[in-house]
C-alpha cells in the first residue's frame, strides 16, 4: 500500500509532556497480560523436529511451573552446555514461558548464560525478553537489554520492541522511561507503525495531554486507511480526555466505515486481534505538517440519518465520507440499520465506540449528547444493554433531575436489565435533593453492595432541611445493619440533626441541654471509634446546636477545642468558627462575652469578614445604639468589605427600634443605588413596623416598589399589608390587598397560573370538609407559601369576594403602580 513519507517527531512529543524525576522501581511488578510470539518464533515452535535442546527446554519450562527454580537454573546451565545447541532459538521455549508467566528473574539469567556463550539474540527471542522484563515491571533492565540489542546484527526489527517497551511504560506510568524510549526511537530512525501510534495515544491519555492526541490523529490519517480497530481507540481516547465533539466527529467517520463494510481487522489463532494489512514502518526523513491531505477528493455518499446533529457536534456528510476511508460505490442491503454482511469485529468496535462515548457523557453530565447517541445506536440495530441504560442515566439525572432517571430505570425493569449500584444510589442522591425522601429510601433498599456512604448522607441531609428526624433514625439503624462505615459528613449531618433537641420549636431548658449534650457526647463517641476528627462544618454544627439550645459555657468550651484543631494550621479556618459562636452569642444577649470573642479573634490576628462584622452590627441592635452599629461599618470599610443587604437589613432594623422610619427609606434607597440586590426580607422589615404603625403611604410605596422589581411576597408581606389597613379601618381595600398578594405569591416567573383549576376545584372553592387539611398537608411538604396564599384565597372566598386571577388589572395594584411611577419621577 502506497504511503506519503513523512515525519512524526517523536522528541518533539517527548519535550510536550512533563518530565519527572528518576525513580527506582525497585519490586513494582505487573504480573498481568499474555504474551505473543513473533511468526519467526512460532514457525521455530512448531517446525523444529524433537532434540535435545527442545526435550530440555520443555524440562525447564516445566520446573519452572512447579516452582522448582534451582533445578531450573541446572537444567539451563546443561541447556548451554549442549553439544547439539545452535543458536538462540534453543532457548525460544523458556523464553516464551517467561514472557507469558512473567518471569524476569529467570529471563535475565538466561540473558547472562547467553552473553557468557556468546550466543546472539535474534529478533523473536529479543521480542520475548523485553516482553518479559517489562511485563515483570524491570524497566531499566529491559531498556538497557534494547540499547544493547540495537548493535546485534541479528535482531533485524527493532520497532516491535520499542512498542512493547513503551506500552509497559504506560502501564506503570513511568514517563522518565517512556522519554528515554521516545528519545532512542529516534535516534536509530526505526519510524512508526499502527501499534506505535496506539502506544504513544495511551501516552497521550495517560498524561492527559488532548493537543497530543489530536496530533496523532492529523499524522495517521496521512499514512493509513482507517479501520473500525484503530477508530475505536481514537473515539475511547478522545472520550477518555474529555473531548466529547472530537470523539463525537471520529465516532461518525466509523459509523460510516462500517455501513460501507470496509474492514481490515482481523482475528488471530491465539485470539488476537490485529490488522491485516501490510503495516510498513513510516520513515522519519521529512517534517510532519508541511502539507495538508486533500479528504475532499473521490468523495462518496453515506446515507445523512447517521450523520446528524448531535447535541452541537455537528457531523456533516462530507465530514463522514473521506478518501481514505475507502469506501466503494456499491451499498448492501440494510438489515436494522447495517448491512447483514458488516462484520461481527466490526459490530463489537462500533457498539464499544458508543458505549464509551456514552460513558464519557455520563462523567461530564451531558445528558442530550447521550440521549441522541442511544438513539442513533438504536438505528444501528443494537440491542440496549444495561451499561447503555446505566451511562444514559448518569448523564441525565444531574441535568434533568430524578424523574427522567426514574422513567429510565422503569424501562430497564421492564427489559430485565439490572441497574448499577451506583446508578441507584445516583438517583437516591437526585430525590434526596428533590426532598422525595420515600423514593430515595426505596432506591437506597435496593442496593446490593453499599461501598461508600453518600448516598445515605444525601438522605440525612434532606431529613435535615424536612425536619425529619425519625426518617434519619430509621436509615441510620439500617446503616449500622448493613454495616456502612460512616465519614465525617455523615457525622456532620448528624451534629445538625440531633445536636439540639427543643430547638426551633422553642427554647432551650435544662432537661433539653441535658439531652443535647448527651447526644453531642455520643456522637463524638461513635467518631471516635472510626477513628475520625471533627472538620470544620462538623465543629460549626456544633456550636450552631449548643447555641439554639443556649448552652454558653459549653459552646465557649467546644470555641476553645475548634481553636486547638484548626486556628494553628490556618487562620482562615477559624473565621467561620468564630462567627457561629459569635452569632449564637448575640443571639442569646450575651452581650460582654461576645465583645470579648470578638475583641480576642482581632487580637489574635483572625481576619474577620463581611458576616463577622454583620453579626457585631446586629449586636448593636441589642445595645439599640445605631452610633456603634456605623463605627463597625467603617472597620467593615477599612477591611475592604462593603455593605451587603444583609447588612443594611440590619442596619434599618437599628433604625427602626428607635422609630426613624424615613432614615430607614433613606438607607433603603442607598442600598438599592449602591446596587445590592434588594430582597423580600429588607422589605418586610420596613412593611412590619408601618403595618403596626398604620403608615399606609409607607406600606403603597413599598408595596409598589416591590411590584417594579418583580419581588414575589410572602406571608409576612400579607400579614403587614393587612395589618395597616385593617388598623386604619379601609378593610375592603385590605381583603383586595391580601388577594393580590396571595395570587402574587402562587404565580409562575411570567404571572400566569397553570395550575388555575386545581387550585379552585380542590382548595379555594371546595366544599368537603377535606379542603383544609389538604392545603395543610403542604406545610408538611415545605410548601408554607402555597399553604398560606392558597388558606388565605380560600378565606376571601368564605367572606364573599370575588376571586380573580389577574393580579394586575385590580385598581389597587393600578394604583399603586402610578403613584411609585409619580414618586420617582418627582425625586
Amino acid at each position: 500500500m502506497p504511503r506519503p513519507l513523512a515525519r512524526f517527531p517523536l522528541r518533539s512529543f517527548a519535550e510536550s509532556l512533563p518530565h519527572f524525576q528518576r525513580r527506582r522501581i525497585g519490586d513494582e511488578r505487573l504480573y498481568h497480560s499474555q504474551a505473543r510470539t513473533g511468526s519467526t518464533g512460532r514457525n521455530v515452535l512448531c517446525n523444529r523436529a524433537v532434540s535435545t535442546a527442545t526435550y530440555l527446554q520443555r524440562r525447564i519450562v516445566e520446573a519452572l511451573r512447579l516452582g522448582k527454580r534451582d533445578k531450573a537454573s541446572n537444567l539451563l546451565l546443561r541447556l548451554s552446555q549442549g553439544n547439539d545447541l545452535r543458536g538462540a532459538d534453543d532457548f525460544v521455549h523458556v523464553l516464551n514461558y517467561c514472557a507469558a508467566r512473567p518471569d524476569p528473574l529467570f529471563v535475565m539469567e538466561a540473558w547472562r548464560i547467553m552473553n557468557e556463550k556468546e550466543i546472539s539474540l535474534n529478533s523473536p527471542c529479543s521480542s520475548l525478553m523485553v516482553k518479559a522484563l517489562c511485563e515483570g515491571g524491570y524497566l531499566e533492565e529491559a531498556l538497557n537489554l534494547i540499547i544493547y540489542l540495537k548493535e546485534s546484527p541479528g535482531c533485524y526489527s527493532m520497532l516491535p520492541i520499542y512498542n512493547t517497551f513503551l506500552g509497559a511504560c504506560v502501564k506503570m506510568q513511568n514517563m522518565v522511561y517512556a522519554n528515554q524510549c521516545l528519545e532512542w526511537m529516534e535516534r536509530q530512525k526505526v519510524g512508526k507503525n499502527e501499534d506505535t501510534y496506539t502506544q504513544l495515544l495511551k501516552l497521550a491519555v495517560w498524561r492527559q495531554n488532548l493537543s497530543v492526541a489530536h496530533e496523532l490523529w492529523k499524522d495517521y490519517i496521512k499514512h493509513y486507511s482507517l479501520s473500525s480497530m484503530i477508530l475505536h481507540k481514537f473515539v475511547s481516547s478522545f472520550s477518555s480526555l474529555g473531548d466529547l465533539k472530537s470523539a463525537c466527529e471520529t465516532l461518525q467517520y466509523m459509523v460510516a466505515l462500517v455501513i460501507r463494510g470496509k474492514t481490515s481487522v482481523t482475528k488471530s489463532i491465539e485470539g488476537n486481534l490485529y490488522s491485516s494489512r501490510l503495516d510498513i514502518p513510516i520513515p522519519l526523513n521529512c517534517e510532519l505538517g508541511l502539507k495538508k491531505v486533500n479528504l475532499e477528493e473521490n468523495e462518496q455518499s453515506v446515507p445523512s440519518r447517521y450523520c446528524g446533529n448531535l447535541d452541537g457536534h455537528v457531523v456533516s456528510a462530507d465530514r463522514c465520507t473521506r478518501s481514505s476511508l475507502g469506501f466503494g460505490e456499491s451499498e448492501s442491503v440494510l438489515v436494522n440499520g447495517l448491512s447483514i454482511h458488516t462484520s461481527t469485529l466490526d459490530r463489537v468496535f462500533l457498539a464499544h465506540s458508543f458505549n464509551d462515548l456514552l460513558y464519557a457523557c455520563g462523567k461530564l453530565r451531558n445528558g442530550g449528547l447521550a440521549e441522541q447517541l442511544v438513539q442513533q445506536k438504536q438505528k444501528l440495530g443494537f440491542h440496549i444493554t444495561s451499561f447503555v441504560c446505566n451511562s444514559l442515566i448518569s448523564a441525565i439525572v444531574p441535568d434533568r433531575g430524578f424523574s427522567r432517571g426514574m422513567e429510565i430505570l422503569k424501562s430497564m425493569q421492564q427489559r430485565n436489565l439490572k441497574p448499577l449500584d451506583g446508578i441507584l444510589a445516583t438517583l437516591s442522591i437526585s430525590c434526596c435533593k428533590a426532598l422525595e425522601l420515600d423514593l430515595a429510601e426505596t432506591l437506597l433498599d435496593q442496593i446490593s453492595i453499599h461501598s461508600c456512604p453518600h448516598a445515605f448522607n444525601s438522605f440525612l441531609a434532606a431529613c435535615d432541611i424536612l425536619d425529619r428526624p425519625e426518617h434519619a433514625v430509621r436509615m441510620l439503624a439500617k446503616m449500622k445493619h448493613l454495616q456502612v462505615t460512616p465519614n465525617i459528613s455523615t457525622y456532620e449531618q448528624l451534629f445538625s440533626l440531633f445536636g439540639n433537641v427543643n430547638a426551633p420549636y422553642e427554647e432551650g431548658n435544662m432537661l433539653s441541654q441535658v439531652d443535647a449534650a448527651k447526644r453531642i457526647k455520643a456522637i463524638e463517641i461513635d467518631m471516635a471509634s472510626y477513628g475520625i476528627q471533627h472538620s470544620v462544618l462538623s465543629m460549626n454544627n456544633v456550636l450552631k446546636a449548643l447555641g439554639a439550645e443556649g448552652m454558653m459555657r459549653e459552646l465557649i468550651h467546644y470555641l476553645h477545642r475548634a481553636e486547638d484543631l484548626f486556628c494553628p494550621n490556618n487562620m482562615y479556618l477559624g473565621t467561620p468558627i468564630y462567627n457561629t459562636a459569635l452569632d449564637s452569642l448575640v443571639k442569646n444577649e450575651e452581650s460582654q462575652m461576645a465583645i470579648k470573642i470578638f475583641k480576642s479573634m482581632k487580637s489574635c490576628g483572625f481576619p474577620a469578614d463581611a458576616a463577622t462584622y454583620t453579626i457585631m452590627i446586629k449586636y448593636c441592635k441589642v445595645l439599640k445604639c445605631y452610633r456603634s452599629a456605623c463605627a463597625l461599618v467603617s472597620m467593615m470599610l477599612r477591611d475592604g468589605f462593603y455593605p451587603q443587604t444583609v447588612t443594611y437589613t440590619v442596619l434599618i432594623d437599628i433604625l427602626l427600634e428607635d422609630h426613624s422610619i424615613h432614615k430607614a427609606l433613606d438607607l433603603l434607597d442607598q442600598a438599592s443605588s449602591e446596587g445590592n440586590k434588594l430582597d423580600i426580607l429588607v422589605f418586610n422589615t420596613i412593611l412590619q413596623k408601618a403595618g403596626e404603625e398604620g403608615l399606609i403611604d409607607v406600606v403603597e410605596f413599598l408595596v409598589g416598589w416591590m411590584q417594579q422589581e418583580k419581588i414575589q411576597p410572602d406571608s409576612s408581606t400579607c400579614s403587614a399589608v393587612f395589618t395597616a389597613y385593617t388598623y386604619c379601618g379601609f378593610h375592603s381595600t385590605a381583603v383586595e390587598a391580601l388577594q393580590v398578594l396571595s395570587m402574587r405569591m402562587i404565580c409562575d416567573e411570567d404571572g400566569s397560573f397553570p395550575e388555575k383549576t386545581k387550585f379552585e376545584d380542590n382548595y379555594i372553592f371546595a366544599e368537603d370538609e377535606e379542603a383544609e387539611s389538604r392545603i395543610i398537608k403542604h406545610f408538611k411538604d415545605s410548601e408554607q407559601h402555597l399553604a398560606v396564599a392558597l388558606l388565605n384565597l380560600r378565606w376571601c372566598a368564605m367572606l364573599g369576594f370575588p376571586i380573580s386571577w389577574l393580579p394586575d388589572q385590580s385598581l389597587w395594584v393600578k394604583r399603586l403602580s402610578t403613584n411609585h411611577t409619580s414618586r420617582i419621577r418627582a425625586t
